[in-house]
């Protein structure tokens, strides 16, 4: 198991490697780059805005004329009657004076040592700028998964034990209402009827803490953590039962039919013993396969619009306003760091595979 271990972290190498090549060729056929926007924002507020950033004084004026004259092209939209020197300036403010395959080959030598450069826009670095963003992700993303799992799993096992009964029947049309339930338009209407939209104001609309925090003690802060999260969590959690409560069902029915079954029901074995101890541990095989996919699915992507409605600043809200500003570094940084979580917990996922069967020998293959 060692072994498979150490060829899993190694094949993680290439496998990073490929996603950072596919995004950053991806970002550089994308139009409105960091330059385009600074020079657009700049021709926005006239000539006095680019003699500040350039430095250059009233001389970016007539350097400006003089290429209007010249009628010089620039690879830049917007940029007729800008300074030639004045675009260069921007190029290199942003990492574009270097050929393509430079910068990324730059940029991989300082992804292997975690510097995943610096924020164009918020003057701060992309890690620092991850890591504080991530107790938000953190706090959606593990409860969420958590309390899904909690529910679905004994629920899946209860509807394949009283397949066809009336339970099972009412059950699976409770979750499937639940499914079809938007996350966001259960978010809006818990706002309205629990936060003070318009009949009760039981939970606070926003953040992960109130304002007082310091001055609570451990205990405090924790209550005062939770009851922010109910509402954000309630809605996150609305939908994503009946996917793993149906596969939990489906695959126990699948087991229950097998001959080791039958097997050890005739041995005397009672209907528990049988159902937690030998149909269990195989039945389970399949949701567990599918944690870490539902793990960073809700992690990285699935809070997106409920850290919006809830004035959540999480990493779905920084990724969202990263491409959308163009700010490069934070959407590179925040995709390999993605990516390394993502390859991280498959591999966990096979580690618990053994745990669960100690018959799996991922390191028997090959």
């Amino acid at each position: 198991m060692a072994s498979y271990t150490l060829k899993r972290l190694l094949l993680m190498i290439p496998t990073l490697l490929g996603i950072l090549l596919l995004s950053f060729i991806i970002i550089q056929f994308v139009p409105g780059g960091p330059v385009e926007k600074m020079i657009a924002e700049l021709q926005g507020h006239g000539t006095d805005a680019t003699a500040r950033f350039s430095g250059g004084g009233s001389d970016t004026g007539g350097g400006t004329n003089m290429n209007a004259a010249t009628g010089q092209s620039s690879k830049y939209r917007g940029a007729q009657g800008l300074d030639p020197e004045f675009i260069a300036e921007l190029e290199a403010l942003y990492g574009f004076d270097k050929p393509a395959h430079e910068r990324f080959l730059l940029m991989v030598g300082n992804y292997l040592r975690f510097d995943l450069g610096e924020s164009y826009y918020r003057n701060v670095g992309v890690l620092d700028l991850v890591l504080e963003k991530m107790p938000v992700s953190i706090s959606l993303g593990l409860w969420s998964t958590l309390i899904i799992y909690l529910i679905s799993i004994p629920l899946g096992i209860k509807k394949a034990v009283r397949d066809g009964s009336a339970f099972d029947i009412w059950t699976s049309a409770a979750v499937f209402i639940g499914y079809a339930i938007p996350s966001f338009m259960f978010a809006i209407l818990l706002i309205v009827v629990f936060a003070g939209g318009r009949y009760f104001d039981i939970f606070p609309l926003r953040g992960l803490v109130s304002d007082n925090w310091q001055d609570m003690t451990f205990f405090q802060l924790a209550l005062d953590y939770a009851w922010h999260m109910v509402l954000p969590i309630a809605a996150m959690v609305i939908s994503g039962f009946a996917s793993l409560t149906l596969l939990t069902k489906n695959s126990f029915l699948d087991e229950i039919g097998k001959q080791y079954v039958l097997t050890a029901r005739a041995k005397g074995l009672s209907e528990k013993q049988v159902l937690y101890k030998h149909v269990f541990r195989n039945a389970m095989l399949i949701v567990i396969a599918g944690f870490p996919a539902a793990f960073v699915h809700i992690f990285f992507t699935g809070s997106l619009l409920i850290e919006v409605i809830f004035s959540l600043d999480g990493l779905g809200l920084l990724g969202y306003e990263s491409v959308i500003n163009r700010d490069y570094p934070v959407v590179l940084g925040t995709l390999y760091f993605y990516a390394l979580i993502s390859l991280v917990m498959h591999l966990v996922r096979d580690l618990v595979y053994v745990k669960v069967d100690p018959r799996i020998d991922f390191g028997a293959r090959g």
